[in-house]
């Protein structure tokens, strides 16, 4: 889609919401409502005093018997306070999730940088009476310090700061406000748990996008209705400036609410298979393989070799199956699993695919370091060289014959090593 077909669209979605939220009279436009007083007429909210001026806020609670898609808010006060540690490398130990805030922004551009502003802040928390979200609104310009003096007063509460994407976009942008503002932000004793970074790690092999509307969808099983295209709210909100048209906003706050609200539920979900792996409930094989790598790369071997054979049991691709079988292999061989290494690697050898070579090679491995069967090794290394030969086997494969100069081949039992035709 070229820039004149993106313009157009646009404009077809503008005029769909100006169409939806229009006066049904038919009648000509009402005045412009007069700036600073639009807003309290359409949404339930005060307008805040603060030394730096005056703005808007709104806060809408999340009761505890409401569900959100598949999640029950009432599920997120239950938390456990040790719930982020695992997630978070250890930076987080203990929390309870009434010191968690979450925060998501709507700014006037995409790209960061000192001339985006944050015109809306949401801060989502959790009590007694369910999920609550303040939102945080800049009528103008001249209104960010207040905004900004004000948020940092409700983050006082907090120990923790969660977001999606929020470390390398949503903080430093805040950060920068502050500055321009000539303000300390209030982030540098805080926590900050980027759930971006978690959500990918157990779902990029399986879905498209690790984006948060469509980890909405997929995980919570939440259909958005009444929202707007992200890349739409810049555009609509430059428009109110313009022309004070509330109702181009209405939108605009329900978007970042469901926003915030998700990030919640998810945050109910995905910190808790980092912390107990071994209980994940998934329905997906690719769900169980992401964490196992992500627990292999920080050292839980046994627990990702034990997800790795769950994952193989509960169905994976061939693209990721193969891959799979092999790592598992060279987890048992680290953890001194050898004779179950060698089964998985002869599995492995016994069909054509791309990881058969590799299987070959380390049975070599063993058969000459291990067992100092340098004919097995021999035949491991002839096999391998059959599906797809190299300068390194045929080295190996030297070297074997010299160390097994005059003695007789030894072949095993019960393998077949020979590759299929």
């Amino acid at each position: 889609m070229n820039i004149q077909e993106q313009l157009a669209y646009l404009r077809q979605t503008v005029a769909r919401i100006d169409q939806k939220y229009a006066d049904s009279s038919g009648d000509a436009p009402a005045p412009a409502p007069k700036p600073g007083v639009f807003v309290e007429e359409l949404l339930s909210g005060e307008v805040i005093e603060t030394p730096h001026g005056r703005h808007f806020e709104t806060e809408k609670l999340y009761p505890h018997h409401q569900r959100h898609g598949s999640y029950e808010i009432s599920d997120l006060i239950a938390l456990q306070p040790d719930l982020l540690e695992a997630l978070s490398d250890g930076a987080i130990r203990h929390a309870h999730p009434t010191r968690w805030a979450f925060l998501d922004t709507e700014t006037t551009g995409l790209a960061g940088g000192s001339g985006t502003y944050a015109f809306l802040i949401g801060l989502g928390s959790i009590d007694d009476e369910g999920f609550r979200v303040r939102q945080f609104f800049m009528r103008d310009y001249a209104e960010e310090a207040s905004v900004l003096h004000s948020l940092a007063a409700h983050l006082a509460r907090f120990d923790v700061l969660i977001t999606y994407n929020g470390r390398t976009y949503d903080q430093p942008l805040l950060e920068t406000r502050y500055t321009m503002c000539r303000a300390r932000h209030p982030f540098a004793r805080m926590e900050h748990l980027d759930l971006l970074y978690g959500a990918r790690r157990l779902f990029k092999l399986r879905l498209e996008s690790c984006r948060l509307v469509n980890l909405e969808n997929q995980i919570l099983g939440v259909e958005r209705t009444g929202d707007i295209p992200g890349e739409m709210i810049p555009y609509v909100f430059f428009e109110y400036l313009r022309t004070r048209r509330a109702h181009r906003l209405l939108p605009v706050f329900h978007h970042n609410v469901l926003d915030i609200v998700s990030l919640a539920c998810l945050t109910g979900i995905i910190p808790e298979a980092f912390r107990d792996p071994a209980n994940m409930r998934a329905r997906h094989g690719m769900d169980l393989l992401g964490l196992a790598r992500w627990l292999e790369l920080s050292g839980r071997r046994e627990e990702a070799l034990s997800l790795m054979r769950r994952a193989i049991d509960m169905g994976l691709p061939d693209s990721q199956l193969f891959r799979t079988l092999f790592e598992a292999g060279s987890i048992e061989k680290k953890l001194g699993l050898e004779f179950a290494a060698v089964a998985t690697f002869t599995d492995l050898s016994l069909s054509p695919n791309a990881y058969r070579v590799k299987a070959y090679e380390e049975l070599a491995k063993h058969y000459e370091h291990r067992e100092r069967n340098f004919s097995m090794a021999m035949e491991c290394v002839r096999a391998a060289r059959d599906v797809e030969d190299s300068e390194a086997l045929a080295a190996r494969q030297a070297r074997l014959e010299k160390k097994g100069a005059g003695l007789p081949r030894q072949p095993r039992l019960g393998l077949t090593l020979k590759p299929a035709r």
